[in-house]
């Protein structure tokens, strides 16, 4: 995932493009809830922003879109399900991503970016009848429960109020 920055910072070019394929290694995944995730679509490019008021000297900019589906744990069935996720990212390249002057690996930009997409719970479970016991079941959020309600008392006063 490096990318030769010698033709930006030599003003031969005005933009380098970075569109590929990427693949995330499974060792990164750790305690993310992603189970696979490959065939990352980036489309973008490298471009150096001018100089300004702000910033003294020109810096390396990134503009892509991020897309893919990652690979991910149902929150209630526990079955594999994808994930698809879009990612617009549009910034200054920060100096801890840079291996040299001349070189960068855009591989930590995809990483972070991509983790902030993962939701804590994702489901496509729509019939929870399945998922009942012995005195016990799964209900959705729009299902008011009353039965063995600690607040119903609470609730009963409030509506008279």
């Amino acid at each position: 995932m490096d990318i030769d920055l010698t033709p930006l910072h030599s003003h031969i070019v005005e933009k380098i493009d970075i569109t590929n394929e990427y693949s995330i290694p499974s060792e990164y995944f750790g305690t993310t809830g992603i189970k696979k995730l490959d065939n990352i679509k980036v489309e973008g490019y490298v471009y150096l922003s001018p100089a300004n008021e702000d910033m003294t000297e020109e810096q390396d900019c990134i503009n892509c879109k991020i897309k893919g589906k990652m690979l991910l744990e149902d929150s209630i069935s526990l079955e594999p399900i994808e994930y698809p996720f879009s990612i617009e990212y549009d910034d200054i390249i920060e100096e801890n991503c840079k291996k040299n002057e001349n070189t960068l690996d855009i591989f930590m930009i995809l990483w972070e970016n991509i983790v902030l997409e993962v939701p804590l719970q994702f489901t496509k479970v729509t019939d929870f009848s399945k998922f009942q016991g012995d005195g016990w079941k799964l209900v959705s959020e729009n299902e008011p429960t009353t039965n063995n309600n600690p607040f119903s008392e609470l609730l009963d006063k409030m509506k008279e109020e």
